[in-house]
């Protein structure tokens, strides 16, 4: 094998590598913890663009919160899809809040509107 093959193939592996690694950084929970909170409040935006969808709630006692839902596909597998909610909607989010305690953002593994939920994450799902 050429030696120029080998460090093309091998350069391509490590690029590879890389970028999945950042894709799972981002798209990972390191950054959440892992107890989980439920937060009330009123939907203020919601975003149903790549790479996941996000609602910005608002709450009365503690200002506007980021609400990371699933990728697109996963968020719409539960069924929360476009017009299902709008802003005004009362909603109920559990799931895992940012280990920043400055942060106001949470990656939600269930979602309830007008009393309908959608599991996002049923797999992490922790009640008690």
């Amino acid at each position: 094998m050429h030696p120029f093959y080998f460090s093309r193939r091998m350069a391509i592996t490590i690029a590879a590598t890389l970028t999945a690694t950042a894709a799972l950084a981002h798209h990972g929970w390191s950054w959440a913890e892992a107890d989980q909170i439920e937060l009330k409040g009123t939907i203020q935006t919601i975003s149903m663009a790549p790479p996941h969808p996000t609602l910005d709630v608002a709450t009365t006692d503690d200002g506007v919160w980021r609400v990371e839902l699933g990728n697109p596909r996963q968020t719409e597998r539960s069924g929360f899809v476009q017009g299902v909610a709008k802003d005004g909607d009362e909603i109920v989010a559990l799931g895992n809040r940012s280990e920043d305690p400055n942060e106001k953002r949470m990656k939600a593994v269930r979602i309830t509107v007008a009393g309908k939920q959608y599991d996002i994450y049923p797999e992490r799902i922790k009640t008690n």
